[in-house]
């Protein structure tokens, strides 16, 4: 099931879009202001956030920026009052990939929801399944029911791991995986890709299928053994 944020200060309307979201489908986590769709972000996994920019203690523009900062890929539609160009323009340069202006035809949301995740190809499932071991994106886990081990990765270290499993025939250098997991504007450097490379491989070790492979000179590449 797909995840959705969506981030709305007026109660009535983000509990009419929240029901109508979930009989199509949709799991849909809800927050009512800035902060609270960040925690929401950064302890969920989520697929798609659809953010109002008028909200109390942190704005949209603010909450997107930030959001882009960590995850460059996530698709976001910001939704607004106002309808000037220049607004329309903060939006995006903020890191958005669609802007609708209220009223919002329902409808019409829908349509940008499945076309944005058709461009990003969002998986429904997100899951990977390595002969007993399941990685699974929602909970941010990592288990194999046959030897009764689990483990809880944070966002990031999940995030990585998901992403070399994913590609195990490709090689993914230090820069590639801190750009899109850190941001190139991060106050960090390339030595936390490999002290977070450290940390995945010791909770992971006493999986027997699955292991991250330093390429020499070159970066990492994720091993399944299925």
């Amino acid at each position: 099931m797909v995840n959705i944020l969506l981030c709305e200060d007026e109660f009535n309307i983000l509990q009419l879009f929240k029901i109508r979201l979930t009989k199509i489908g949709y799991n849909v986590l809800t927050a009512m202001d800035g902060e609270e769709a960040l925690n929401c972000f950064y302890k969920n996994h989520i697929d798609l956030i659809i953010m109002d920019v008028m909200l109390p203690r942190l704005d949209g523009f603010s909450v997107v920026k930030e959001i882009r900062s960590v995850d460059k890929e996530i698709p976001i539609i910001m939704v607004t009052a106002k309808g000037e160009m220049i607004d329309k323009k903060e939006g995006f340069a903020s890191g958005a990939d669609d802007y609708m202006v209220k009223p919002i035809i329902f409808d019409e949301l829908v349509l940008r929801i499945e076309a944005l995740l058709r461009r990003y190809r969002i998986n429904a499932d997100m899951k990977i399944t390595i002969g007993q071991t399941v990685l699974d994106a929602y909970s941010l886990t990592v288990a194999n029911e046959e030897k009764k081990m689990k483990i809880q990765l944070t966002k990031k270290e999940f995030g990585i791991l998901f992403k070399l499993l994913s590609f195990p025939e490709r090689s993914f250098t230090k820069e590639q995986l801190f750009d899109e997991f850190w941001g190139y504007d991060s106050s960090s450097d390339l030595d936390s890709v490999k002290v977070c490379i450290s940390k995945i491989r010791s909770q992971i070790a006493n999986f027997e299928n699955i292991d991250i492979e330093t390429i020499r000179g070159i970066g990492y590449r994720g091993v399944r053994c299925e």
